[in-house]
């Protein structure tokens, strides 16, 4: 009966949806001429159409982390299927940006298409089925869907749960739902998770099927570098101190500069690098404090001062320029965004308190030597400042952190091959 509420509930939300995907249209959450997509609506290549045949193998990420941890497994599905199309859906216009930058650089542009997944209403996911006829679909991490699972189930596509992740609070809020939210789950034919405490939540909603656990984030590959762009900054910023915070977000940056301004007074020519985890909010975080923005062309400041990486797909390019990171999202309640792309670059990592989306990651790099946990603007600078007078530590740390991030190079394979089991 709750299902059927939700359901007929979405039904009647669909106007309002309408508008408020026009409202995101204006506010650059939305790109204007894909937003049919939203409703299901695909005039584009399709296995009803003229466009590719054979099996569909469709994956669904929400963002930008979620994306970049199922690359690997993209590669891997294009190596043990080469005849399948693999149908990509993201949620959001960042992650559309990432799949952009990356599938070239893999080989993937001419095997994988890229939809925004539409909204979970009844009508706009049955157009969306009806188009496509995947064969099996993968969800990412939390994407749980009810009507587009009951969708699924009805025209018997199986569907996995790749790379779970189910916080404690979330199965509470499931399990009040009682059988209706079990049957929400039972619409998943498999999991993968990303640790065994999220398996064992899963099992508590009636999932059995987890043939794997780990996390793909531990084996995403390197975020892409532009080594001419690289070199060039290196020369320009030359021997200066400095150090980066990435993925911030709104209250983080003046925690940032705060700090900015506490080792300035030890070293001079500092230059800070923030990299807001929305790129759109540039022109925000420069009206903090004086500064400059790559996204209007500028490049770091001369001597001492702030340079904002306000540029979509370049995370890597500001990692590759400094030896240690603080990883935002955590100084503000939002869970925390992820340390191992850092790792994976060279970078030793602090982060803050509040890091409930990447508890398993923080727990290994913790234990490596490679991450600190810092609780505030003094333990900010406290960190920030004893990398920059102890580097061989810095150093240290790095290492570390490069070695946990490369301990699961054969977990993307594990999971391509799990996914293609559904198909018999």
């Amino acid at each position: 009966m709750l299902r059927a509420l939700y359901a007929t509930t979405a039904t009647l939300l669909a106007p309002a949806l309408r508008l408020w995907i026009a409202r995101r249209v204006r506010t650059g959450h939305e790109l204007p001429n894909r937003v049919a997509e939203r409703r299901g609506i695909d005039t584009g290549a399709g296995p009803t159409g003229a466009g590719p045949t054979g099996r569909v193998l469709w994956l669904h990420a929400s963002s930008v982390g979620e994306t970049n941890s199922v690359l690997p497994v993209l590669a891997a599905l294009a190596r043990l299927e080469p005849d399948a199309t693999l149908l990509m859906t993201t949620g959001t216009v960042s992650a559309a940006g990432l799949l952009a930058a990356r599938l070239p650089v893999l080989g993937l542009e001419a095997r994988v298409i890229h939809r925004f997944a539409p909204w979970d209403v009844p009508k706009w996911v049955a157009r969306f089925l009806d188009h496509w006829r995947p064969d099996a679909v993968a969800f990412v991490e939390s994407e749980v869907w009810p009507n587009l699972l009951a969708a699924c189930s009805a025209r018997r596509i199986p569907v996995m749960l790749v790379n779970a992740r189910l916080s404690a609070r979330s199965l509470a809020r499931w399990r009040l739902l009682g059988a209706a939210g079990r049957a929400v789950f039972a619409g998943f034919s498999r999991a993968q998770a990303q640790s065994t405490i999220d398996a064992d939540r899963l099992r508590a909603m009636a999932l059995m099927d987890i043939p794997l656990t780990g996390n793909l984030k531990f084996a995403a590959p390197p975020l892409p570098v532009d080594t001419a762009e690289l070199a060039r900054l290196l020369a320009l910023i030359g021997d200066r101190p400095r150090w980066l915070a990435s993925c911030t977000h709104p209250g983080e940056e003046q925690i940032v500069l705060a700090v900015h301004a506490e080792l300035v007074r030890e070293f001079s020519a500092l230059l800070t690098i923030i990299v807001p985890r929305h790129p759109h909010r540039g022109e925000e975080v420069q009206r903090l404090a004086p500064s400059t923005r790559r996204a209007a062309g500028q490049d770091p400041p001369n001597s001492e001062g702030i340079w904002i990486g306000d540029t979509l797909g370049e995370l890597g390019l500001y990692y590759s320029l400094v030896g240690h990171a603080f990883i935002g999202g955590s100084l503000v309640a939002m869970g925390g965004q992820n340390p191992l792309e850092a790792a994976r670059l060279g970078c030793a990592t602090a982060i803050g308190p509040y890091t409930e989306n990447q508890r398993e990651a923080v727990a290994m790099l913790e234990q490596a030597g490679a991450l600190e946990k810092i609780g505030d603007a003094a333990g900010l600078a406290g960190w920030s400042g004893r990398m920059l007078r102890e580097p061989a530590s810095r150093d240290r740390a790095a290492q570390a952190g490069i070695a946990v991030a490369d301990g699961a190079a054969e977990l993307p394979e594990q999971v391509a091959r799990a996914f293609l089991g559904l198909l018999g």
